[in-house]
This record gives structure tokens, sequence and C-alpha cells, in this order.
């Protein structure tokens, strides 16, 4: 039986990996690490693989660029999950908080220690392109003196010493992961939610208009996220995510809403994903 072909961003022990298996509820898949988004987009563009993608935290917000590729690659998005982050604090074994001069992790991860950080005025942050790897790092190099913010997961796999649990300033923090695909065809059959994307002119009152719309054919809009219009001077796309309860309604109305916005793209309908943050 052929497994399926995942790719994410990050090494073993990620978030994302996490966030994978969760989704998925194994942990026999074929996960392919990437170092970027780009990387990440491009083995879903050209390979077909499917692919798990971070797109919003509840303390550091969106991830913007994430939303215009999905736009730009024309993915399909076909699920979600969202995921309680534990951010914790690890070295070699052995070391102490006062041993510590940085900490390294994601700028994300930083972001999101913000509090414990300022108690530690006299250890320097340092930003690094993924949590696990920052981890990874560390034991592959045997970095004494120096702690990473990462996953139980990444603790375990690179046999790291967690000094300082659960770090996070913010103790609901959650991170939602888009389950994309570069098949259009793939819709799930008890779909209720979904993404897409649209600009309007400048006039008066037309972004009310489109809101008021939705809100009429009793689409419940749960996220709006704008972005900046590349090449185009103060024109922005609007990303909005949908709850519907039923699919030729919600297919219908996006057909009533073309003509109200200059461009209209539809991302993705998938499940709702929200009884995982429960």
């Amino acid at each position: 039986m052929n497994k399926i072909k995942i790719a994410i961003q990050g090494v073993a022990g990620s978030f994302h990996e996490q966030a994978t298996c969760t989704y998925f509820n194994s942990n026999d898949l074929n996960i392919i690490y990437c170092d970027t988004f780009d990387q990440l987009f491009k083995l879903v563009s050209e390979k077909n693989h499917l692919g798990v993608v971070a797109i919003e935290n509840t303390v550091a917000g969106s991830i913007l660029p994430n939303y215009r590729s999905l736009q730009e690659n024309n993915f399909n998005i076909i699920g979600e999950t969202y995921m309680r982050i534990e951010q914790h604090l690890m070295t070699l074994p052995g070391q102490n908080i006062e041993q510590i001069k940085e900490i390294w992790s994601h700028p994300m991860a930083l972001r999101q220690c913000q509090s414990f950080l300022n108690n530690h005025p006299n250890i320097k942050s340092v930003e690094k392109e993924d949590t696990a790897k920052s981890a990874a790092i560390i034991r592959e190099n045997q970095q004494t003196n120096t702690a990473a913010i990462a996953s139980e997961m990444a603790a375990e796999i690179y046999n790291l010493e967690i000094i300082e649990r659960g770090i996070e300033t913010n103790q609901k923090n959650f991170t939602r992961f888009l389950i994309i695909s570069s098949d259009q065809e793939i819709i799930k059959t008890n779909a209720n939610k979904a993404s897409i994307c649209f600009t309007i002119d400048h006039s008066t009152g037309s972004l009310a208009k489109v809101l008021t719309f939705l809100s009429e054919r009793n689409l419940n809009l749960t996220k709006i996220q704008s972005n900046p219009r590349l090449g185009k001077e103060w024109e922005y796309f609007f990303y909005v995510d949908l709850l519907f309860n039923d699919m030729d309604t919600y297919l219908r109305s996006m057909d009533e809403l073309k003509p109200m916005v200059s461009e209209l793209v539809l991302l993705g309908t998938y499940k709702d994903g929200i009884k995982n943050k429960l």
C-alpha cells in the first residue's frame, strides 16, 4: 500500500509534523521535510504531493505570504486542523537556565514566548528558520550554553532535556494548519466550510455590500484577512473563511457574488476542523 506523500515545512519533530499526524490520525505517512514554504509549495504543485501549511496563530497572527501563495499557485484547500502549541525550553542534558547565553527558535515561536524572554533579559534571542531544527543543530553540534524553544516531540527526537515547560505567554495558543492539494477535483463530501478571496473597487461601501450579501445568504464569516495586491498600489485581496449549512446554497451564492467583485477565487471547500481545538 502506497503511503500518502505529504510535504511540510520543517524537520522531524516540528509542529507541522505533529499537525500532520493529528489530521491524518497516523504516524505511518511519507512525510517530505522542506526547509522553506516555497519548497513545500513547489512539491505540491509539481509532484502532486499533499501539503500541510500553517496559516495563522492566535498569538502571532496570520502568515500573510502563505495566503498569497495559496492563491497564486491555484491550490485547493481540502482540510484544516487546529493544534494547541506548547513551547518548551530545551538544552543538552545537564544544562540549567543560569548557563544559557542564547535561545534559538523560529521568530513566531520567540514572539509567542515574549514574557518568558523579557524575564531573562541577559539571554540573547536568536531567530532561526525552524523550531525543531534549532533543537537538531544544538544536538548535532553539541552546543552548550544554548537553548531551543520547540516541541516535546523535538526534545524526544534529538535527546534534549526540557528545562522549562510551557513557556508560551498565552496558554490558549493555537495554530491553524491547512491541508492543500494541486488537485482541484478533491471536494470533501462532508464539507461545511469554504475559503475564498476577492478584490473590490474603491467605491464607497463596496466591502460592506459584500459582507451584507454573505450574511443575507446565511454564510457565517469566521475570518477576513486583507493582503496587498502586488503591483497595484492601495489595492487588496480579501481572504474570507465561511461556514455554510448547504453546499448548493454556497455555490449559488458564489455565482451571485461574482458580479459584485473585481475578481473572485474559490480556494477550497472542506470540513471545519474547529473540533480539534477542544
